[in-house]
């Protein structure tokens, strides 16, 4: 699958942009505007979409290395590559939202109920990251 990296998500060009439910700017980093492609990742958020038929607001997609370590991301986040989002879960069950995004493909997960939102990524699979009552999951 291809990577691209745009300084900004206004440079992607539309022939380029194929995920009907979400924009680029709902990807790009909250801290510069740029934005990473990863088709792969893309193509599974889009998947999860289509499988729970229901709006998604993402919190998070890419992050810049700047933005990520203004925000406290870790050394090595997925979000810098482009295969991690935060998901609101304020208009999903997190059980049936975690189903449907491992449907989709998605290996990585941390989940943050005080915080109202759910990780996804690529993976691989983290140990530790079980879904918990509180608090957030390590990752």
């Amino acid at each position: 699958m291809t990577t691209t990296l745009y300084f900004s998500w206004r440079d992607v060009p539309k022939s380029k942009w194929r995920w009907a439910s979400f924009s680029p700017a709902e990807i790009a980093c909250r801290g510069d505007g740029s934005i990473k492609i990863n088709e792969e990742a893309l193509d599974c958020l889009q998947a999860l979409r289509d499988l729970i038929s229901k709006p998604m607001i993402l919190l998070s997609g890419y992050r810049s290395p700047e933005h990520n370590r203004r925000v406290g991301g870790a050394r090595a986040s997925k979000h810098m590559e482009g295969t991690a989002f935060d998901i609101s879960m304020a208009n999903h069950d997190p059980v049936a939202f975690e189903a449907a995004a491992r449907k989709a493909g998605f290996l990585g997960f941390g989940f943050y109920p005080r915080s109202g939102f759910t990780h996804i990524d690529l993976g691989p699979a983290r140990r530790g990251a079980a879904r918990r009552g509180t608090g957030a999951s390590a990752f």
